[in-house]
């Protein structure tokens, strides 16, 4: 896939500012639960999306489950994860994640999924019986669950906002007028209807969403996204940088400043969001255990 062909001027691969980067992975801890996750055969958002923050999380003993594969059925222009057709779901996988969260003594817990189109359901049912095994093997662990759209699907949704989670995440990622460059397949007027459907569900769930940066978008843009999210109750946002994770995705636009995410933040607090985590190394699992505190 060629940068050229989706809409957005297509540039040189820029050189990170200071701001950006990190140190390389590792650590004691970082190392024990890269071979926990080995082990019981488990996919991280972690490693499959290329994480800048791999390194910090996992030595602080806190990753993004991934369920049901390592490949997506949609092709969003962002995403490093494998594109195609899925194979068939594994049954013990949701044992297999709430076995590695009770020997690894986790707190907080964050799962996502590739996009299951495939499935009847949209791999609804799968995720629910993950979160139902962590909280019977850790009912102290605390879960956020960030979800695909589920096609809008009403049922879907309520089968994992019914399921002992404090969090429903989904990220409407970037602004309205690039979605068609940015993520096909995906539509945001629907991506908004799956957060208020989430609080009409069950209205004590704090659901959370996020956008990625530099993608040609402008502020104002942004803050009118902030807007619609505040219009279906949404409680949290995340904003940070988008970095291209490898030559076969959209190309870095523009960097955005420490005080630029700043700014946003402070303009986004007000409009009455609970919690605003934004910099330029934020992706929406960032340091989440912090934003139900």
């Amino acid at each position: 896939m060629e940068a050229a062909t989706t809409g957005i001027q297509s540039a040189p691969r820029p050189r990170h500012p200071d701001w950006i980067r990190q140190r390389p992975p590792g650590g004691e801890r970082y190392v024990y639960l890269k071979n926990v996750l080995r082990e019981f055969k488990l996919h991280t958002v972690c490693e499959e999306a290329r994480c800048p923050n791999v390194g910090e999380c996992w030595s602080h003993g806190a990753a993004t489950f991934m369920l049901m594969g390592d490949v997506c059925t949609r092709r969003c222009h962002f995403c490093a994860v494998g594109k195609g057709r899925p194979g068939p779901l594994d049954p013990a996988e949701p044992e297999r994640v709430a076995t590695a969260v009770e020997i690894l003594g986790l707190d907080y817990v964050v799962l996502t999924s590739v996009d299951r189109d495939d499935l009847p359901d949209q791999g609804s049912t799968h995720f629910a019986a993950t979160i139902d095994a962590i909280h019977r093997r850790r009912p102290s662990c605390g879960i956020e669950a960030l979800i695909p759209d589920f096609r809008g699907d009403r049922d879907c949704l309520a089968r994992v906002a019914h399921a002992p989670l404090q969090v429903l995440a989904h990220n409407v990622e970037t602004v309205p007028g690039l979605y068609q460059p940015v993520r096909p397949g995906s539509v945001y007027e629907r991506s908004l209807q799956v957060l208020a459907l989430a609080k009409e569900i069950r209205p004590d769930l704090l659901t959370k969403s996020g956008l990625m940066l530099g993608l040609d978008e402008t502020d104002d843009e942004v803050l009118a996204v902030a807007r619609d999210l505040r219009a279906r109750q949404c409680d949290i946002l995340t904003l940070g940088q988008y970095l291209r994770p490898s030559p076969n995705e959209l190309p870095v636009q523009r960097y955005l400043t420490p005080l630029e995410f700043t700014e946003l933040r402070d303009a986004a607090l007000a409009l009455g969001f609970r919690h605003v985590e934004s910099g330029p190394l934020v992706r929406s699992s960032y340091h989440a255990w912090e934003h139900v505190q």
